[in-house]
């Protein structure tokens, strides 16, 4: 009997021990909304967005944010033209943008580039385009010279002067030119975006990139002839494309047209001379 009550006694102390846990049932598990980025982004494509675009008027190249926001900036005004970030809108291009302009300074009597580079110019094309002619420059004039002097059998010796004038006149036509442009139709009441003149008159060089490798070949007349038709292009394409914006400046829109025509084909003349002209 009391055998049986203990043992009852202790079953109740098992049972009390170990309390009986209920089953909750199924808890969901909520994740936060990942934050993770996609590359490349859906929509820009790799492109500056358009609140970053580079403005279209001159006067605002470096007074406006870059991020397309109101935030202050460390520098304001054209003190920002000494900011790296305020060029990087200009160097937003890939290779097909710049594919693209290059194929239209082929075709200048489109006269539709200036159109399709109003909202995105760029400086990236120009840069190179003036490097690379530089170096094509030199080169050329190089084995032509050699070659002439190998022939002759005379002593052939490398002229470094060749480097130095190419670069002081492909950088310094692009960069003096636009800019007293750009002075001149501020003065007509016919402003134009200062990079966007920067951007044209860079393609606009192109043409004497191969004009530049076919002057090896040694015929005078031949080397006159490419010269004058690279002359022709480059002039056609900077007077067309300026042309309708121009003839807002009055009566005198000719005269300027006529004077960047007139200009630009001097420069194919100066390389002509100074470049094209090799004496076998």
């Amino acid at each position: 009997m009391m055998s049986g009550n203990y043992t009852h006694i202790e079953n109740q102390k098992v049972s009390g021990s170990v309390p009986a846990v209920t089953d909750p049932g199924h808890i969901p598990v909520q994740f936060a909304e990942s934050n993770l980025q996609t590359f490349p982004p859906s929509g820009a494509q790799g492109k500056i967005s358009s609140g970053s675009r580079p403005p279209r008027d001159a006067d605002d190249s470096f007074s406006k944010p870059v991020n397309g926001t109101d935030e202050p900036q460390q520098q304001g005004g054209w003190l920002r033209v000494f900011s790296v970030a305020s060029y990087k809108p200009y160097f937003d291009v890939d290779t097909v943008d710049v594919l693209e302009r290059i194929k239209d300074s082929l075709f200048p009597f489109n006269g539709s580039f200036n159109e399709k580079t109003a909202e995105n110019p760029d400086l990236y094309g120009p840069f190179w385009i003036c490097t690379t002619l530089i170096f094509v420059a030199a080169s050329i004039g190089t084995f032509v010279t050699y070659v002439a002097h190998k022939i002759e059998k005379k002593e052939w010796n490398y002229d470094i002067n060749v480097v130095t004038w190419s670069a002081g006149l492909f950088y310094g036509y692009v960069t003096l030119v636009p800019l007293a442009l750009y002075v001149i139709l501020k003065y007509f009441s016919a402003p134009s975006g200062l990079v966007q003149l920067f951007c044209l008159y860079g393609y606009s060089l192109f043409i004497f990139i191969p004009t530049l490798c076919l002057s090896i070949v040694p015929l005078e007349i031949f080397r006159w002839i490419v010269a004058g038709v690279a002359g022709f292009m480059s002039a056609s394409f900077v007077a067309l494309n300026l042309r309708a914006h121009i003839m807002s400046a009055g009566e005198r829109w000719f005269l300027i047209v006529a004077g960047i025509f007139l200009l630009q084909l001097a420069l194919s003349v100066v390389l002509k001379m100074y470049l094209f002209t090799v004496t076998w």
